[in-house]
């Protein structure tokens, strides 16, 4: 089981809030109450692992291994939303998400196919990893930029247990997963290039309940993250062609074949679909 690994890998790099956080570095003249209110809104946006792994385990049932994985990758992101809390909780007090305002990130996910779910929680994580890289650089108080250092770090560390699940797909199912795994893969990369990079907090999830059935919709400022990235991280091309590198250099391990864009992926498609069409 890919589970067992991976438990004992996560708990050599495990971190504690008490213990690994430098809390006695803190400056407050260098956290100004912008910075502040964006610490607060990245922590309701980790306190939604909280649907998403109610939506994992929906829609894993017959994957054992996996759900089990999802014990510890809820707790690590639960983690990240309680140790933004503590941060505000110590330094900004009033700035703590309430109960009401965490509640409303949780909401019942449609169901969709898993293979196309597993392939887009691997690209949130890798884009997730970058956000928070900037996010530590823009940052000026130290405790605070060594906090989204650490989380940057966890969510490297999913993206690559995100990626064995993905390799054992392709080792069980073959061109199905890999045709999943390209779709997904050229949405990023398209959705990339038109300005609105797709992350599981910015996507359509409840047609019931569209348009507001986005994480970022129930946020206390749903135009939060758009502005995040824009002008306060800056999370521009030039990073986001980073995150995009990174997903094709992936998938090139992954298909034992090199691609390098949009289109290498798209042609690589099309070759699998025409291989089942026969069938």
């Amino acid at each position: 089981m890919i589970y067992t690994d991976v438990f004992q890998s996560f708990e050599k790099a495990r971190w504690q809030v008490g213990k690994d956080i430098p809390w006695h570095q803190f400056e407050a003249s260098r956290l100004s109450e912008e910075q502040a209110t964006t610490i607060k809104m990245n922590a309701i946006t980790e306190w939604s692992a909280l649907p998403a792994t109610e939506m994992f385990l929906r829609d894993n049932q017959g994957d054992t291994d996996f759900s089990a994985f999802m014990s510890i990758w809820f707790y690590e992101e639960q983690k990240h939303a309680l140790v933004l809390m503590e941060y505000l909780r110590r330094f900004r007090p009033e700035l703590v998400p309430s109960e009401e305002e965490l509640q409303a990130v949780r909401f019942p996910f449609d169901p969709a196919p898993a293979l196309e779910t597993l392939m887009l929680h691997f690209c949130g994580e890798i884009r997730l990893t970058q956000w928070y890289r900037r996010a530590a650089d823009w940052h000026t108080e130290p405790v605070i930029k060594r906090i989204y250092e650490v989380l940057s770090g966890d969510e490297a560390r999913h993206a690559g247990a995100y990626f064995k699940y993905m390799r054992r797909a392709i080792e069980r199912l073959g061109d199905e997963a890999k045709v999943a795994f390209a779709k997904m893969g050229i949405l990023m990369a398209s959705a990339a290039r038109h300005g609105k990079p797709l992350h599981p907090t910015n996507l359509h999830v409840n047609k019931g309940m569209f348009p507001a059935d986005t994480v970022q919709s129930k946020l206390p400022d749903p135009e939060w993250l758009e502005r995040w990235l824009d002008q306060q991280i800056r999370f521009d091309r030039l990073q986001e062609g980073k995150v995009i590198t990174t997903i094709f250099a992936k998938l090139s391990t992954l298909y034992d074949r090199t691609i390098e864009s949009a289109n290498d992926l798209n042609r690589f498609r099309r070759e699998l679909l025409g291989r089942a069409a026969p069938a």
